[in-house]
């Protein structure tokens, strides 16, 4: 399982979208700096007047000509240069500045989805691998089964061709192998079908050959340190241990750990700070400018570098700019409205979120609890069934018994191995559900996505 975590953290699309999003985010924020800073802009042009433009001046005006008629003057040069520099300074823009704070929520909220999402990640490959490692289990299981039917099988026809047997006991035997049979062919298509849903978790291509270590029907919850190394390594990447001695803890730690808490928090606030951002919008703007420019004008033949026997002009102009809104319609009162419903509703998302995730983790502690009590129930059970098939097939052997009690024997073997088996996975499963319930996810997991 240690394996296949880091697999998924370096592999997930999941994840690899959320940390793309992260990165759009941290983007964002420069963008929104960048309304606060001073913008700078220069310019340069040629042109030449291919008809220059004229315009009529009373004749009065001009030396020589009729003072009762208008006469026609051209304007400016056959060529002309321009160049420029322009600097503004916001000096008080209170949307400019909201919304900085705005993108660092925008950006607060993208790395607590990647945080999320590398719990989601843990949590989906954790259980795909429980299953996955569960139909193994069905498939070793039956197998055994198979083996024990197939060889009192043996037995039973030795013993029919002795006279020690009917031959009922060899046909029912027969008949039950048959059905194991089929049910181990069905064992194997889920096995199949339960790997491809973990190498999906993985991101690997479906058909790569991959072995799970790890045994639930030799899995001890109780004297842990009886297990075997592969087991001992499933417990502890499996998720931490609760008890329902400690739910005001865990309360707490839900609330302040689950990723879909956090991230409605922040949702709040960035609800907030974009109705704030909505309500500056009645705020008035100043911003300090200055303006520079060079004219230059020629006349004569298209050059762009006859430059030099150019006349020039030169002139800058500084000052302050101040804009303050009156009226634009009902827009902005709208937007406001909407604004104040957006944070509404999302206080109301999540004070909902809070009473179902307290909820939530009441059952996973009860279910966890009812597991743990079954799976001990399973393993006594699982003790005397072994037990007990021994027992009847010793007496079937010795002529003392009869084939139906080595049949059921059989039987609540085979069914016992896999209630043990579905209850250790049942109860990993809700350890599993449980550490995402309350947002424990270990440090090294998100050490693998910190950058």
């Amino acid at each position: 399982m240690r394996e296949a975590i880091d697999l998924a953290l370096h592999n997930s699309p999941r994840l690899q979208d959320a940390q793309l999003g992260l990165k759009i985010a941290k983007g964002q924020v420069w963008e929104a700096w960048s309304n606060v800073l001073p913008s700078v802009q220069t310019n340069a042009s040629y042109s030449h007047s291919l008809i220059k433009q004229e315009m009529f001046l009373p004749g009065f005006l001009i030396p020589g000509a009729d003072p009762d008629e208008l006469v026609t003057v051209q304007i400016g040069a056959d060529n002309v240069w321009g160049a420029g520099v322009s600097v503004s300074q916001p000096l008080f823009d209170a949307r400019a500045f909201i919304g900085v704070g705005t993108s660092g929520r925008v950006k607060q909220l993208r790395e607590e989805m990647v945080r999320g999402t590398t719990q989601a990640v843990v949590t989906g490959v954790r259980q795909g691998f429980l299953t996955a490692l569960l139909a193994v289990e069905r498939v070793n299981l039956t197998e055994g089964s198979l083996a024990r039917v197939r060889q009192s099988l043996e037995e039973a026809e030795a013993l029919h061709r002795s006279g020690l047997a009917s031959n009922y006991d060899v046909l029912r035997l027969d008949v039950q192998l048959a059905n194991l049979d089929a049910e181990l062919h069905r064992a194997k298509v889920l096995e199949e079908a339960a790997g491809r849903n973990l190498l999906v978790e993985l991101a690997l291509p479906v058909d790569t050959k991959i072995v799970l270590e790890g045994n639930l029907h030799l899995m001890e919850i109780e004297s842990t340190d009886s297990n075997t190394t592969e087991n001992l390594d499933l417990l502890e990447m499996i998720g931490q241990e609760f008890t329902a001695d400690n739910l005001d803890e865990l309360l707490i730690s839900g609330r302040e750990n689950r990723s879909d808490l956090r991230q409605l928090n922040i949702t709040t606030s960035l609800e907030r700070a974009r109705m704030y951002a909505q309500f500056s919008e009645y705020f008035p703007t100043l911003a300090l400018f200055y303006n520079h420019n060079l004219n230059a004008q020629a006349g004569g033949e298209p050059d762009p570098l006859a430059y030099r026997d150019a006349q020039e002009t030169e002139f800058a102009v500084a000052g302050v700019n101040l804009q303050f809104p009156l009226f634009s319609g009902f827009a902005r009162t709208a937007r406001m409205q909407q604004r104040r419903a957006a944070v509404r509703q999302s206080q109301v998302r999540h004070r909902f979120q809070e009473q179902l995730a307290a909820s939530q983790l009441r059952n996973l502690l009860a279910d966890l609890e009812d597991s743990g009590y079954r799976a001990k129930s399973s393993k006594r059970a699982l003790e005397q069934a072994r037990r007990g098939y021994e027992i009847a097939a010793a007496e079937y052997r010795t002529g003392v018994g009869s084939q139906l009690q080595v049949t059921d024997a059989e039987v609540a073997l085979r069914q016992s191995e896999f209630n043990y088996s579905s209850a250790i996975f049942e109860y990993l499963m809700v350890r599993t559900q449980l550490d995402a319930a309350t947002g424990l996810v270990p440090a090294h997991f998100s050490e693998l996505v910190a950058n």
